[in-house]
């Protein structure tokens, strides 16, 4: 009776485990201060409006030069085990945040006020980039606040 119980219990609290750990869901304010962004824009002769937006999370390459050393070969021995096994990632949250970042970063600068087509994207473990047409054309006031 008391070897089942304790089988029971045991499962009960790695299910209830499982469970938890399922159960959680990225929340964009994770990634905060972690991702730094930039939205390139070019508007062409003919009026379309491109742009490239990038991100990628701060730590990746930004404090390299001031990690310790036996930290930089723990992380390049860590970086050889992933391209290992490139499929185990899971970007979805990942992707998520890089698309947040996009849809703020249009809204918040007014580049494609109508939305946007997607011509590529690139997403991987510590960066990615999604490219895309602006729906509408340049108007003159876009021209002077994009126009490098």
């Amino acid at each position: 009776m008391r070897k089942c119980l304790i089988k029971t219990l045991s499962t009960l609290f790695i299910l209830s485990v499982i469970a938890g750990c399922a159960g959680k869901k990225t929340d964009p304010s994770d990634f905060e201060g972690k991702v730094k962004d930039r939205l390139k824009t070019d508007i062409r002769s003919n009026g379309t409006k491109l742009f490239t937006y990038k991100a990628k999370l701060a730590s990746s390459s930004d404090s390299i030069d001031q990690m310790p050393h036996q930290q930089r070969v723990e992380q390049a021995k860590w970086s050889k085990r992933s391209r290992s096994r490139p499929y185990e990632v899971d970007l979805t949250d990942w992707t998520q945040q890089i698309e947040l970042g996009l849809s703020k970063t249009l809204d918040m600068t007014g580049y494609c006020r109508e939305g946007y087509m997607e011509l590529s994207r690139l997403i991987e473990a510590d960066r990615g980039e999604i490219r895309g047409e602006c729906n509408e054309g340049a108007t003159q006031a876009d021209r002077d606040k994009f126009s490098s």
